[in-house]
């Protein structure tokens, strides 16, 4: 493992390549994000250098610290661009309530604290390395530190005690940014969560944005798409990082809708559903739809061979009342709801988001699909997306 070392206790370590490094501090302009002009002023401060000898980045918590001051201030920006919006949008209050995911050495919690305090906003983070648990808190002694696992945060139950949705920041883990990502969509389901704004692998964040009849397009792209409104904001090289990974990163802000329209856009299934169509299909990406959800589609109907040819050869449901009064308003989402006639002889990367709520109705409901009223009381589920041994 080039460029790695182990110490006594057989952790892997990054070697300390150039451990007198000092970023330069470089002024950012205020950022405008849609229609959200922000104005809050982000001060620049160059990364602190590790202790020496005691503070190497750990390979086994996927750890690389942000170095450059620049990029810092950049992505804190973002940050409170996408809670404001989203604050403005979704919330009754004007309350931020910030939470940081994995703060490392401290370089984007350093300029956070006192963004924070500008803004009146609260703010805590989460952090598994005591190392930095113990930096962050000789640092700033009062500041609240979760020391735990970021995979078993209870984002419900944080949100209930700050008394309100939490705006999520990060530098996350290549190795764990698909599950955190999922974590935050189950938690949209109790309001928990209202906007995240997080660094990950470039490739990652281009799956998420992507566009269907793509390469790119997959199971995170239909999630996030239906769960929010999503935002690659700039591209980050290697070099602002310690140690540099071998690959670009991302800054991705997403906007989470909010259960009231996620169920809205949902149109009367459950989530679990439609992600059973979505592991059926995509699995076997090089199927058509018809060959790949005939599996699922016994299972569902109990092994009955004409229920499924029928559903197979059926024709799209009619959309739901909310779905056409969406279209109405010109609804970005519900105007690409609708599926194609031929939709059994499409492949899973030419259905949009919405095409697969409506392949779910379908898949699992089929003529008896209609305008229930239930679907605004549906359960979205507590553990859709996120892993079972992964927290509440």
């Amino acid at each position: 493992l080039q460029g790695w070392a182990q110490d006594g206790n057989g952790e892997w370590e990054w070697e300390e390549d150039d451990p007198t490094y000092v970023p330069p501090t470089i002024p950012v302009a205020a950022s405008s994000i849609g229609e959200s002009t922000i104005t809050t002023e982000v001060k620049s401060i160059a990364t602190p250098k590790l202790p020496s000898g005691s503070f190497r980045p750990k390979q086994s918590l996927g750890q690389n610290f942000l170095r450059d001051g620049n990029t810092v201030a950049k992505i804190i920006k973002y940050f409170v661009a996408d809670a404001t919006k989203t604050i403005t949008e979704n919330d009754s209050s004007d309350q931020m309530r910030a939470v940081e995911l994995g703060p490392g050495a401290g370089a984007l919690t350093d300029t956070l604290v006192a963004t924070m305090e500008d803004l009146d906003a609260s703010f805590q983070c989460i952090e598994i390395d005591p190392r930095s648990v113990e930096l962050l808190g000789e640092k700033h002694p009062t500041l609240r530190v979760h020391h735990m696992d970021v995979m078993q945060a209870d984002y419900p139950s944080m949100a209930e005690k700050e008394g309100g949705p939490l705006s999520v920041i990060g530098n996350l883990p290549y190795y764990i940014t698909s599950q955190i990502l999922f974590a935050l969509a189950d938690a949209s389901h109790f309001n928990a969560v209202r906007s995240a704004t997080v660094t990950m692998q470039y490739e990652v964040g281009q799956r998420i944005v992507a566009k269907t009849c793509t390469k790119d397009y997959g199971i995170l792209s239909v999630v996030f798409q239906l769960y929010a409104d999503c935002k690659l904001h700039f591209k980050i090289p290697p070099t602002v990082f310690y140690p540099a990974p071998k690959v670009n990163s991302a800054l991705i802000g997403l906007h989470f809708v909010g259960p009231n329209q996620l169920r809205d856009r949902l149109s009367g299934i459950k989530p679990i559903e439609l992600r059973r169509v979505l592991t059926a299909t995509f699995q076997q990406r090089r199927k058509t739809v018809r060959n790949s959800l005939k599996k699922l589609l016994l299972t569902i109907h109990n092994g009955d061979k004409e229920k499924v040819k029928s559903i197979l050869d059926s024709e799209p449901l009619a959309l739901t009342k909310e779905t056409l009064e969406a279209i109405e308003r010109k609804d970005a989402f519900a105007l690409s709801q609708e599926l194609p006639k031929d939709w059994a002889k499409k492949r899973p990367e030419e259905l949009s988001a919405g095409q697969f709520v409506e392949l779910t109705r379908l898949a699992f409901y089929g003529e008896g699909a209609g305008n229930s009223d239930e679907s605004n009381e549906t359960s979205l589920g507590k553990k859709v997306w996120r892993k079972i041994k992964h927290g509440n």
